[in-house]
Formats: structure tokens, sequence, C-alpha cells
């Protein structure tokens, strides 16, 4: 037999073995690349900003989601707690069932602390407020508390992921993320989503609060600078006008259209011709937004602006409150930098710490919540106040001159304001040490559940493909909260 005579079982030149084998491999091939098609094309927008419909109706159609870095006291802010003033300087009683890291805290030689702050009962809700907060409990009625909330981690850089994120782990999309991703945005000339942080600098993991992680990068946070050009790489190179400029744009619009004639398909192109347009639109709208100046001396008051204390968050609530009117949909207001002296990590001199961080604070959300409700925004506007952990009723160690608290993943306590929120209602409770929950614990997969929902989202089908899988800011499904929906 030749080198060049058929072999009896090929047809063609191709063996029926490699007939076969080629074909198996095919299949597989095309089912490969069909799921690498399917998460290539994982909702591919052509303007990934364009404003989607809600899978339910809400009045919320913006949020403004205040973080205070280092771990609020809950029982030295909302949970009024008298056993622990009985108990203070004394280890807590035996506590049954206690696991986990509460469970190794409370081995150690301890002392309770009680609160060194007064509390009072306010509104027709009747919800005890420290005096630590006065400015802000004249709006008890209005705010829906959530008390006992478990967190996966108490160590700061997890919980705070965990809390912006849904994962205590780096790479997840934020909140922000989620809800531009799922509404887009109403204003065309903006970022869906605008980060405000602590003009002293950055929280705890930095930009990884509002990252996009997995979602398309329209959907990152976009960071306001405090001083200078409002967005960083956003100002006209020296030199060049805005005529100039806007020539320059049509001049590489029509390359680009040039260029996408022949490729109708790649939609990424599309989004990326998109994205300059947006940033010259930004170079008009962002330097207003953050010129505040012509603001009126009555809001400058109400906001704290005069006072060195509370004039760098209140000018974050302020910016917050224009950015609702220029239709930005999601506003991440962070306070507290790191940890240290300048965040809520009161390990050490819990007085001291609440009396600093309060008093930087107080004036500003009351202004906010009052300035909203006036303009009529609060109603179609969601306020939520949350922070990574809550504190022990304890201190390791015994008391100490100056006694602080230690970390607690599970009572982290948050509230929220506006939209459809029920003013006056609560969700969980803790048990009389503020230790924990005292029923069905409140996990923070169903607090962001309850934050979609109140969005007009549905946590569970609100979902993006990516390594092989349909991930969600919830992972398995939350439970929202109805106790606090109106």
């Amino acid at each position: 037999m030749t080198e060049n005579t058929p072999h009896p079982e090929r047809a063609g030149g191709v063996s029926r073995r490699d007939f076969l084998s080629s074909s198996f491999n095919g299949f597989g091939a095309l089912a490969l690349g069909g799921a690498l098609a399917a998460d290539l094309k994982a909702d591919v927008r052509v303007n990934p900003l364009e404003v989607r419909l809600p899978h339910m109706q809400r009045k919320a159609k913006h949020c403004i989601f205040m973080f205070f870095g280092g771990g609020v006291s809950q029982m030295d802010s909302f949970e009024y707690k008298p056993v622990l003033n009985k108990l203070h300087g004394k280890p807590l009683s035996r506590i049954p069932e206690i696991s986990g890291e509460l469970q190794g805290r409370l081995s150690f030689p301890h002392a309770t602390v009680g609160s060194p702050f007064k509390f009072q009962r306010y509104g027709q809700s009747g919800k005890y407020v420290s005096d630590r907060f006065p400015h802000l409990a004249k709006h008890v009625d209005e705010l829906a508390f959530i008390h006992g909330i478990k967190t996966d981690n108490q160590n700061h850089g997890p919980s705070t992921l965990h809390v912006t994120t849904g994962d205590q782990f780096p790479g997840s999309p934020s909140v922000g993320s989620w809800v531009s991703y799922g509404l887009g945005s109403p204003n065309q000339d903006m970022p869906s989503y605008v980060v405000i942080q602590d003009p002293r600098g950055a929280p705890t993991n930095g930009a990884a609060v509002w990252s996009n992680g997995y979602l398309p990068a329209a959907y990152q946070g976009t960071l306001l600078r405090p001083t200078g050009v409002p967005i960083l790489n956003l100002q006209r190179p020296a030199g060049v006008s805005a005529v100039q400029q806007r020539k320059e744009f049509d001049a590489l619009k029509w390359l680009n259209r040039m260029h996408l004639e022949g490729r109708s398909a790649d939609s990424e192109l599309e989004a990326r011709i998109s994205s300059y347009e947006l940033a010259f639109r930004m170079q008009m709208e962002a330097p207003e937004i953050v010129d505040i100046s012509r603001e009126t001396a009555s809001t400058r008051e109400l906001y704290g602006l005069n006072e060195g204390h509370t004039a760098g968050f209140g000018r974050q609530c302020l910016l917050a409150r224009r950015l609702v009117e220029r239709g930005v949909r999601y506003s991440l207001l962070v306070h507290g930098v790191q940890i240290g002296g300048y965040s809520w990590d009161d390990h050490g001199d819990v007085k001291g710490g609440m009396i600093r961080h309060s008093r930087e604070v107080d004036k500003p959300i009351s202004g906010l919540l009052a300035d909203l409700k006036q303009r009529g925004l609060l109603e179609e506007t969601l306020v939520v106040w949350a922070s990574e952990m809550g504190r022990t009723p304890f201190r390791n160690g015994g008391l100490g001159s100056k006694p602080g608290r230690e970390h607690n993943s599970y009572a982290l306590c948050m509230w929220m304001a506006g939209g459809d929120v029920k003013g006056g209602s609560k969700a969980g409770e803790t048990d009389e040490f503020s230790l924990r929950s005292a029923g069905e614990p409140i996990h923070m997969r169903d607090v962001h559940a309850t934050i979609l929902n109140l969005m007009g989202i549905e946590d569970e089908r609100l979902t993006y493909r990516y390594a092989g899988r349909n991930r969600r800011l919830t992972d398995i499904g939350g439970r929202k909260l109805e106790e606090i929906i109106s």
C-alpha cells in the first residue's frame, strides 16, 4: 500500500475515527463557545447608563448611602440598654449558647461598660436616642431602624466590604454599582454613581468600597474631590478651548463611527463612543454641582457649613442633595478615615470618641433630611445610615481610665428614611446587653435585599453573568424586611 493510497476507513482522506473525534471536540467547542459568548455578552448595553424600568413601583429614584467607618457604638447612639450602667465595671452574667468571637472575647477578663450618655424618647414612635444626636432625634418618626444585623467578619477590612459590596472578599461590585446597573441614570450628563469621601482621607479598603467589581467599568463610583477639579482628569488641557475640544470629539466620533460600520455587533465600541460624550458633558456639569457659593445663608446654617466641626460632613451632605436634584442615581458619603482618631473605632475612650464623631455628623444629617423634605425630594430619595459593625457592651482587660468597646459583628444598627420607608418602625432587636440579636438574626444580605426593594429592584432578578454563573448582590438571596416598608 503506497503512502498516497486512501486508507479503507478514510472518506475523503479523513478516517472515521478522526472524523468522530473532531466532531465530538467540535460539539464541545460549540458548547464552550456558547457559554463564553453568554459571559462576554452579559447584558452589554450600547449606553450602559440608559434608564431601565424597575421591577416594581417604588417612590425612591435616588439613594444616599452614608457610611461611618470604624464601627459605630449602637448602645451609645440608638439602643438604650440601662442594665449596662447597673453592671458597669463588672463582668457580664453567663450568657447561654454564645459562640464564635463573642465567646472568645467573653472567656477573657472583661468589664461591662455602661453608656456615659443620657437617652430620651422622641416623637410619636417613642424611639430612644442618645443625647449625642439632638438634631437627628427630631426626625425619628421618619426613620426606620434595623437592629441586630450580623456581618460575616469582625475585622474592619472584610466587614467594610461586606456592608458595601455584599462580600467580605475584594472583587465584588458595590451596592451603588448594582443599583446603577439595574436602573441606569436619569441624568446623562453625570455619572450614575458618585462618591464623596471624608475630606481628611480615604476609608478602609479605599476605592474597593465603591468598586464596580466584575460589572462593566461604567458602574464604578466616581470620586468627587474635596478641592480643585471635582473629578480627576476632567479638566481640559491648557490652551484648549471648549469649541476646539468639541471639534476634536466630533472628529474622533466620526472616525469611530467609520470604524464601527463594518463591526455593527461591537457594542463595546459603541459604549466607548458614548463614554467620550459623557466625559465632555461632565466638564460642563460637574464644576457647577460642587460650587456651593450661591447657596443661601440659611442653607449654609442648616448644614453647619459655618462651624468648623460640621463643615466637612456638612458639605458632603449638601453636595448629596445637589446630586439628587441633578438626577444622580446613587451617592455614597463616607465619614471616617482608615482606622484611627478620625474613625468610629473607639477601643479606648468611647465617651470622648463618640462626642467628637457625633458632633461632626449630627447637624449635617438633620439638615439633609430637613432640606430634602422641604424641597419635596425625601419621598423620592432613600437615605441610609450604615457602619461596618457594632460594638461590645464590655471592654476586655478591665475598664481602665477611659473605657472603650471591642468589635461586635452580631449587633450592627442601621436606619433608613425616605421613599417607601415606614417612618417610626423597626426591624430586629438586640438582647438586654446589646450583644446580639434577641430573635431571628438579620443578615447583611437581608438589608441589601431591602435596599434594592425600596429602589424597585427584586434582588433575585438583578443578576450578572460572570465566571460561568449568575451573580447577585445578595448571593443566595435575601429576605426583605417588610416591617420597615410602607
